[in-house]
């Protein structure tokens, strides 16, 4: 299987506070494939992160040892994140869900681990493609 990795769960699977870390560590236990991400969903990852140099670091030790590997952005998919976010403005898309929906596009992966059930359930890739919400 090869799925997407979207903010929150990779905070609930940090940090033990969060209302579906168990939830989350028992997925993560059970995954078998590749997780893709992007450095915008690093980057709040890191800010939720940010009350523990711990968590930070196990966060980005996800990234160093393969657990999840980061799928860079160029000026081409920068342009299709704007489409994206301008035409689901209304929800407001965030750029990192921008660079999930357009990774979506680019890899045809459209199984995303994600918490935001709203609005995963309502993006659409280019070619009008739907996400797999899981766990």
């Amino acid at each position: 299987m090869r799925a997407l990795l979207d903010t929150g769960p990779w905070v609930a699977l940090l940090d033990r506070s969060e209302s579906m870390h168990s939830t989350c560590l028992e997925w993560f236990k059970t995954f078998t494939g590749s997780l893709f991400s992007t450095e915008a969903v690093l980057t709040e990852v890191m800010y939720l992160l940010n009350f523990s140099v711990k968590a930070q670091t196990a966060a980005l030790d996800f990234v160093l040892h393969a657990a999840v590997q980061l799928m860079p952005s160029d000026s081409d998919s920068l342009a299709v994140c704007r489409q994206f976010m301008e035409k689901y403005s209304d929800l407001p898309m965030d750029y990192a869900d921008a660079t999930l929906v357009c990774l979506a596009e680019e890899t045809d992966i459209t199984d995303i681990v994600t918490l935001d059930r709203k609005d995963f359930g309502i993006y659409r890739t280019g070619n009008q493609a739907t996400f797999n919400i899981i766990p």
